[in-house]
């Protein structure tokens, strides 16, 4: 949740040369993906603690720990893919590419990079959490006696 809130907020204004440069996570694709990925595996996480949560109290199936496995490495798949688009593109914003000709912006639109920088830093923080996530849903789930 954290990562989604700092990259959808951040957003910064400057002028360089006489032209305005506006920084914003909308205009680039890469950035945009990231927002909904983290959003999307906030929601399905607290919709995952729930119903873990209540099939817990109700006596749960052993069945029951494959599906969570499944989730988590969903999730987590998501939050990796994302985590890596939002770092490869604030590379590009950091340190531009020569070969192409980008330059990099960051040294006019500090406070956005500051900012994308925290918020990818916290997704990777997310997607460690679901690596261990999933490997205790799979060592729960091998012990399913089929």
């Amino acid at each position: 949740m954290v990562a989604t809130w700092l990259m959808a907020t951040s957003k910064q204004s400057t002028e360089f040369f006489g032209i305005q440069i506006r920084a914003v996570y909308s205009d680039s694709p890469d950035f945009k993906f990231f927002v909904y990925a983290n959003g999307i595996a906030c929601v399905s996480s607290l919709v995952s603690l729930l119903t873990v949560y209540v099939l817990y109290r109700k006596g749960s199936n052993p069945s029951n720990y494959f599906y969570v496995f499944l989730h988590d490495l969903i999730i987590m798949a998501l939050v990796m893919a994302a985590s890596v688009a939002a770092s490869a593109i604030g590379y590009v914003g950091a340190y531009g590419n020569t070969h192409t000709g980008w330059m990099s912006i960051c040294d006019q639109v500090d406070k956005f990079c500051h900012r994308a920088s925290d918020s990818i830093i916290f997704s990777y923080l997310a997607f460690f959490i679901y690596l261990i996530l999933t490997v205790l849903s799979a060592n729960e789930s091998r012990q399913i006696q089929v």
